[in-house]
């Protein structure tokens, strides 16, 4: 397994080094829902800005424990040192990282079946790993 930053081929295995921006950006933000609350009513802000917060603290755990590992015939997903999921790029069809200026969510289609995965990873290495070994059509 190497880092993302010494892997340039496409037959090494990439790890994607994790990334805490969408979790943090909720995490902060949910306090400033509270702004809405001449608007809203104080119960409705609260219970949106604790939503918010938590869906964040969620998503915090996942960058701290989920892995991306780009090999030369598959994505493999690990918990931990777990491997939890391969997906092998012969069974793509399409993929695409969605809002370019900050990437929060990415997509990719297989024969039989969507996924889509918050951005909790280095995006350009993603991005990178993509275009090296499943390129778009």
């Amino acid at each position: 397994m190497t880092s993302a930053a010494s892997s340039s081929t496409s037959t090494t295995t990439v790890e994607l080094s994790p990334s805490y921006t969408i979790p943090l950006v909720l995490i902060f933000a949910a306090p400033l829902v509270l702004l809405l609350q001449p608007l809203v009513g104080l119960a409705f802000s609260l219970t949106v800005s604790l939503v918010i917060a938590l869906f964040g603290l969620f998503l915090f755990f996942q960058a701290l424990t989920i892995r991306l590992q780009f090999t030369a015939t598959a994505l493999d997903i690990y918990r931990s040192e777990e491997m939890i999921r391969r997906f092998p790029y012969r069974d793509w069809q399409n993929w695409r990282i969605f809002w370019t200026p900050v990437p929060i969510l990415f997509y990719f289609k297989e024969v039989k079946s969507i996924h889509f995965l918050p951005v909790l990873f280095d995006p350009k290495m993603l991005e990178t790993c993509l275009e090296q070994r499943c390129p778009r059509n």
